[in-house]
């Protein structure tokens, strides 16, 4: 491994920050080299706010229409790429992420154990009494889904903005195929799952300011399950067909068919036999039940290898 300080960046994406981002740039340790603004058209102009603080790392990338925090943190990405970059620590500008946990974040980057980081905010159980109890559910709820799609199943707080990648693993993604708006951190982490990169969780506490998130809950219900479904799908079908042929690849082919005729075939015949009040024959019972345990037992199986599969180094 090479004994040379990596570059590193810090990639702020402001929209309505004007009031924070002075106060960000002045707490960024100072062996991060370049801090990398992205005014995403901020109506309150934070870009001109962070050039007047006279710091000279600062790059400023204004946005002439608003492309969300997706599509300025990818902006940024290009940026920290094109300054040649080795490291790009992702930081809000809204004053509720502390850059003084940079370093703890690009440590595993530098030593070469992950290829990224994330911010894990349900590791501390005094400082979780600050997280507003509906988004402590709707945070547990959607990691478990995002464990599935991404493959990442020992990662926690899927939504955790504070993040450090490595240029290793940005090179590796599409970048022109992320997500531009809130499923924007998931879809990260769903991609550099299908590319196998190594991610680890880095603990901290929450923390909540005044400001309030624009994604309501009924938004994220109705629009993150089609996209977390169509993730999954993807993923599983580029790791276990299509980059490689296992056991989980075989289980998945006799396990699914077997498990959907058992729910099929049981299903009318259940209807059936309560519509005419008639019990029905052991062997009918029996074709529909072990159809469905043996396909179940096959899925559930796929689902352990695929947990002990995570991307370690």
């Amino acid at each position: 491994m090479s004994t040379m300080t990596p570059k590193t960046a810090a990639v702020i994406p402001c929209y309505r920050a004007a009031a924070h981002v002075a106060q960000v740039i002045a707490a960024m340790p100072s062996d991060i080299e370049h801090i990398i603004v992205i005014d995403d058209a901020c109506p309150q102009k934070s870009g001109d706010v962070a050039e007047s603080l006279g710091d000279s790392r600062v790059v400023v990338v204004r946005h002439p229409v608003n492309k969300g925090v997706g599509g300025a943190v990818v902006s940024g990405y290009r940026k920290a790429l094109e300054m040649n970059c080795d490291i790009a620590v992702k930081i809000d500008g809204d004053g509720q992420m502390d850059p003084r946990l940079a370093h703890k974040f690009m440590a595993p980057l530098i030593s070469g154990e992950a290829d990224y980081t994330k911010g894990n905010r349900f590791t501390d159980f005094k400082a979780l009494s600050s997280m507003p109890r509906v988004r402590l559910f709707g945070n547990s709820v959607l990691s478990f889904l995002i464990k599935a799609a991404s493959g990442y199943w020992s990662m926690m707080d899927p939504t955790n903005g504070y993040t450090a990648i490595h240029r290793r693993a940005l090179e590796e993604l599409d970048l022109e195929k992320l997500e531009e708006r809130y499923f924007f951190e998931s879809d990260l982490l769903i991609r550099l799952g299908e590319v196998r990169a190594v991610v680890r969780g880095i603990p901290m506490s929450a923390k909540y300011g005044e400001e309030t998130s624009s994604l309501s809950i009924a938004q994220t219900a109705l629009e993150f399950p089609p996209k977390i479904l169509n993730g999954l799908l993807r993923r599983m079908f580029l790791r276990y067909f299509v980059y490689d042929f296992n056991m989980v690849s075989i289980y998945l082919v006799l396990g699914l068919p077997l498990t959907v005729f058992g729910l099929v075939y049981g299903g009318i015949e259940w209807l059936d036999s309560v519509s005419s009040g008639a019990p029905k024959a052991t062997g009918v019972i029996m074709l529909a039940a072990l159809p469905l345990i043996v396909g179940f037992q096959m899925l559930l199986q796929a689902i352990a290898i695929d947990i002990a599969s995570e991307p370690k180094r």
